[in-house]
Order: structure tokens, then sequence, then C-alpha cells
């Protein structure tokens, strides 16, 4: 059986560092073990701005629900995609970032070879089984001098890695319960997705995945 396979595997594959291409980098269980105090804070959150399923341009309603934390929120509706300060549905500014989402941020940005990294966007995002995320690129921030760092929580899931082309068949990586990916340099727009998640249930967060993706926006 291999690891794409959607099989559930347990979270206990030792922490380990993948280079997968020239800036890119896999941090296997990296924050594994923080993972409670990250969901924690990730309620925390969305107690303050909640969920949604946004809407693209086109009309078509996202699968995966988001939220936002930070100083700038990524969001989308028929007029097009942009940060905010203020999140649309609550009229609010999002929630501030958490000390301990922050740090996650900055360690794993060092880890993946991006020293300094000061991240001011958070996108959360809550898959449930049959969620995905089509290929694209994160290019809404204007600023690409900084690096993409996406924590993964929860149930497992296949990471499309495609290159700077999209018409490229991109790699299908499987990333599990406290992986941290992180890229930036020359491959900052790379094309990237999520495969539909397979239904399961995991200890933490039940029939759920969170991802967390730290950004550096300017509006």
């Amino acid at each position: 059986m291999t690891r794409d396979s959607g099989s559930l595997w347990p979270d206990t594959v030792a922490p380990s560092v993948e280079q997968l291409a020239e800036g890119i980098t896999l941090l296997r269980g990296f924050c594994r073990d923080e993972a409670p105090a990250l969901l924690d804070a990730i309620a925390e959150v969305a107690a303050l701005s909640p969920f949604r399923r946004m809407i693209v341009p086109g009309g078509h309603t996202m699968s995966v629900a988001m939220t936002n934390v930070g100083a700038l929120g990524w969001t989308t509706d028929r007029t097009g995609y942009r940060y905010t300060a203020r999140d649309p549905m609550t009229g609010n500014a999002w929630p501030a970032m958490p000390a301990a989402l922050l740090s996650l941020a900055q360690r794993a940005a060092a880890a993946g070879g991006f020293p300094g990294f000061t991240t001011n966007a958070c996108l959360i995002n809550r898959y449930a089984a049959g969620a995905r995320l089509s290929l694209h690129q994160d290019k809404n921030e204007r600023d690409y001098a900084h690096p993409i760092v996406s924590v993964s929580l929860g149930l497992p899931a296949t990471f499309l890695l495609g290159t700077l082309h999209r018409t490229d068949t991109p790699r299908r990586i499987r990333i599990e319960h406290g992986d941290v990916l992180v890229w930036g340099g020359p491959a900052r727009l790379v094309y990237h997705g999520v495969a539909p998640i397979r239904q399961g249930t995991h200890p933490l967060t039940g029939e759920s995945r969170f991802n967390l993706t730290f950004r550096r926006a300017v509006l």
C-alpha cells in the first residue's frame, strides 16, 4: 500500500525534512506535538470570524470553508479575489494573530530556509470529505519576496505540487497531521492544490482537516 492510497496512517512517522524541489521543503511532523494548542487557537479565531464557504468570481461556491487571522485576510466574491483588513461577514477587523500561530510560522519558515519571515496574514481552511482545491497560484499577496508556510492538521491529504506552468502534471504528495510545507524563492509562484479529501476520522479533528496558510500580503 502506498502513502498516496488515501488510507489513514497513524501520526507516528518520525519528524523529518524532505527537499521536494529548489525552494520547496516538507517538514514532516514539525508541529504534531503542538497541534492541540493550534486547534484551540483556530477555535478562538472561528468564534470571532466564523468559517464560511466563499463564492469565486465565476459564481461557484468553494467546497472548502475558510476564515482568516492576522492584519489582513484573503477573501473572494463575485467581484474578485483580494485581501481586506476587515472581515466582510462581521464588519470587524480580522482576529489578531495568536502568538502560537506566529511562532509556528516563523520557526517553520526558518527551518525551510527562509529566516526572518514576518507573516501578517493566515488563511485557515476547513476541509470535510470531498472538499478540494484546484490548481492555483498564491499571487494576491503582491509581494513575492516572502515564502508560503502551509500547516496541515487532522485528516491526511494529497497535496498537488505543480510547477510554474499550469499545464504541467502535478506531483501527488501525501500530507499528514502535523506536516508543514514551506515554499518560496524560485518556487514562490508554483501551482498547487489539494485533491478531494478522503472520508475518515482523526482523534483531534474528527471528520475534518484544517490547513493554515501563512503569507505576507500588502493591500
